[in-house]
């Protein structure tokens, strides 16, 4: 997507007082995903924890299918280093707003420069108890606290290393002054910054690469499957838990489209990480308010549109590869062309009535009204809302997820996360015999995967085990937990079971600790 028309960025504080709640609209959500059992002793709203993918899905850490159905957040990516608006808001009235709309997932944008030590935000308004807690905090304390609240209201984060620098957009993953050893060092920062606070999700690698990035070339100075590879694999040596999102380029085999919104090449060289089921294609989608692309012109518009989406991306969905998130669309909705476009877009997205989470994922762009080629959700004055635009996204806009998972917004990165086990024998003949191990989320956030580990002081292997998964190395064995039992809220409990051979062995110490 053509980078240089799309923004219309303010550089400079703006301390309008605005009524913050003019306009305001509510959007419930449409339709409901489908339920799973939790298999835990406290049963969880659809969406807690991590999620990991199955198929075309994405699941909750109890195995429910999710949609993310979300807006994008900009700022943290421009000279500001902080999202745009609280020159006029308060960062928690913008959240609450937008959950009280019905999205349930942020996008946040963001540059390697907020990673610099000592980056401040610019353009942050304190009069009247605006922001309070963010005075004097640098950007990534700033991102703490907005993960923090966002996290306790409901929403989800995916961060997105939107540019390499405050500067622009570029066209590969690194830049002379940011290299591709520093692009990976940040993800890994973040990623770590944010273990065991599943208020975020997912990353977003790069946004939007574009020619000369190419897709299957074998050339890792220019194959972003390669580099998304390299850096997916690098955030899960950090955290397993998180959802990689890779976005696709502009060209591949002689067709052009979008910046990041071709994913032709997947079905040949699809990108392959080392932690399975945590991959997530991205492809991002415009109208004509940002450029003219041939098919807006073609005399069978806009019914030729299905066809162009599943040739570029929609296939990796229909075909049951991966999950498939839209990122980015957006318009200004002033011609008719763009009406005619979001009409189709949203009718192919698939409606949550119809067909609950097993849908094309989403983020709108943008909530920001400054985004100079689509405008956003809120009007001007960073309150109103668009009814209008926000109107055509209703039908696929989906539940919330459960709110608290935030932990203390005063807390970068959200509380600690702790866990007990506790092994006890329940059958032994000598020639075998049976175990359990009960695991309690001893925390005071949620637990939303865990890891217990023992060594016997005899020979004992174990047979079989339900509940849990393990490996066994000579007398030591460690044991995560399943799909289903993973996410445990504060003091809630949860067991697994198995059977060893020989019998007689006696009861070792176990421990338990949060992965």
């Amino acid at each position: 997507m053509f980078r240089n028309l799309r923004r219309a960025l303010c550089a400079a504080a703006v301390a309008l007082l605005l009524p913050l709640g003019a306009g305001v609209q509510s959007a419930g959500a449409a339709g409901a995903s489908a339920r799973a059992s939790a298999g835990v002793s406290a049963t969880a709203e659809a969406g807690a924890g991590y999620w990991h993918t199955s198929g075309r899905q994405i699941l909750d850490a109890a195995g429910q299918p999710v949609r993310i159905a979300g807006i994008n957040w900009f700022g943290f990516e421009t000279g500001n280093h902080v999202v745009h608006g609280l020159w006029t808001r308060d960062y928690k009235s913008m959240l609450d707003q937008m959950r009280s709309l019905g999205y349930n997932t942020l996008r946040l944008p963001f540059s390697d420069d907020i990673l610099k030590p000592g980056t401040m935000p610019d353009s942050i308004n304190f009069a009247d108890g605006k922001n309070a807690g963010l005075q004097g905090l640098t950007s990534l304390q700033v991102m703490d606290r907005i993960v923090a609240y966002a996290g306790q209201a409901g929403l989800k984060i995916v961060l997105d290393r939107h540019r390499p620098d405050a500067g622009g957009q570029s066209a590969l993953w690194y830049t002379a002054s940011v290299p591709e050893s520093t692009w990976i060092a940040n993800l890994e920062a973040l990623a770590s910054r944010y273990t065991g606070n599943p208020t975020v999700v997912g990353i977003d690698l790069h946004n939007e690469p574009h020619d000369p990035a190419c897709w299957g070339c074998g050339d890792t100075a220019r194959d972003w499957r390669l580099a998304a590879q390299r850096a997916g694999n690098a955030v899960l040596s950090v955290n397993p838990q998180l959802l990689i999102m890779v976005e696709g380029v502009q060209s591949y085999d002689g067709v052009s489209g979008w910046w990041g919104g071709n994913l032709m090449g997947v079905a040949q060289y699809p990108v392959q990480l080392d932690v399975p089921n945590r991959l997530v294609y991205s492809a991002h989608d415009y109208a004509t308010s940002v450029a003219q692309q041939p098919w807006f012109n073609d005399p069978s518009f806009p019914d030729n549109l299905p066809g162009v989406w599943d040739r570029y991306w929609g296939y990796v969905f229909k075909q049951n590869i991966a999950p498939v998130w839209l990122g980015e669309f957006g318009t200004t909705l002033q011609s008719a062309v763009d009406q005619k476009w979001l009409a189709a877009l949203v009718t192919y997205l698939r409606s949550t009535s119809a067909y609950g989470a097993d849908s094309f994922h989403w983020t709108f762009w943008s909530w920001n009204p400054n985004s100079g080629d689509t405008g956003g959700i809120l009007k001007d004055d960073w309150s109103t809302v668009d009814t209008v635009k926000d109107g055509y996204l209703a039908s696929i806009k989906a539940p919330g997820f459960p709110s608290g998972e935030g932990g203390d917004p005063e807390e970068p990165g959200g509380g600690t996360a702790t866990c007990s086990a506790a092994y006890t024998v329940t059958a032994d003949w000598g020639g075998g015999f049976n175990a359990e191990v009960k695991v309690t989320n001893t925390g005071t956030t949620p637990l939303n995967y865990w890891k217990t580990t023992w060594t016997w002081s005899g020979s004992q292997r174990i047979t079989s085990m339900w509940n849990a998964t393990y490996t066994q190395s000579a007398a030591t064995v460690a044991a995560s937990n399943a799909a289903h039992n993973g996410s445990l809220p504060a003091g809630a409990t949860t067991s697994f079971g198995f059977g060893g051979a020989p019998g007689g062995g006696g009861v070792p110490t176990v421990t338990c600790s949060p992965t």
